[in-house]
């Protein structure tokens, strides 16, 4: 796994997985180890995610590093300054605009780290987190623990019977299941 910027040389990192598997911790982990190499860091996360605090990532364990809210993908990129690296927590709430513009972002030579979910409730992919999956130069896969049976888990299971593609939630909403205990919607 690439480390270290070097002039001219951008990338894409994505980290993905389910709900409760670590991929903010990972994420705010990445960019701390950026700012202890005096690395200049942009840390972005979609408006509509105020769960936890309106101007930082904060991890379902409580880690949290201060962050920008944007209402879209482009104001990432006019945000992210002379930034050598670039964060971006729940990619799959910035449509398909972030693929152009992480793209643009690693042209310029910057880092660009995203984490976000791969698949939604029903356990189908969640654009646009897979077209960056497609793109990128380095990918990490991260598991939950099933609530149901303590395999691994890479789905999340909405525990509430509202049918939007995008709710925003925690523990209260979602639970982390492997394939066997997953119970996609039978309507779709």
């Amino acid at each position: 796994m690439m480390n270290v910027v070097q002039d001219g040389l951008g990338w894409i990192e994505v980290i993905c997985g389910s709900m409760f598997s670590g991929k903010t911790e990972e994420l705010i982990r990445r960019l701390r180890r950026a700012q202890i190499a005096k690395q200049k860091v942009a840390i972005f996360k979609p408006a509509i995610d105020n769960r936890y605090s309106e101007d930082h990532i904060v991890s379902h364990n409580e880690q949290r590093i201060p962050s920008i809210s944007v209402e879209n993908a482009w104001q990432i990129l006019e945000k992210s300054g002379d930034a050598q690296v670039v964060g971006i927590d729940e990619g799959q709430f910035f449509g398909m605009e972030l693929l152009d513009v992480c793209n643009r972002l690693a042209d310029d030579g910057k880092r660009v780290i995203v984490a976000g979910l791969d698949q939604d409730y029903r356990g189908k992919p969640f654009e646009p987190i897979p077209q960056l999956l497609a793109v990128a130069e380095s990918i990490t896969k991260t598991l939950a623990i099933c609530v149901k049976c303590g395999s691994p888990a890479n789905r999340t299971q909405r525990i509430t019977h509202d049918r939007s593609r995008v709710v925003v939630g925690a523990a209260d909403v979602y639970e982390a299941r492997c394939r066997k205990c997953h119970e996609p919607p039978e309507d779709e």
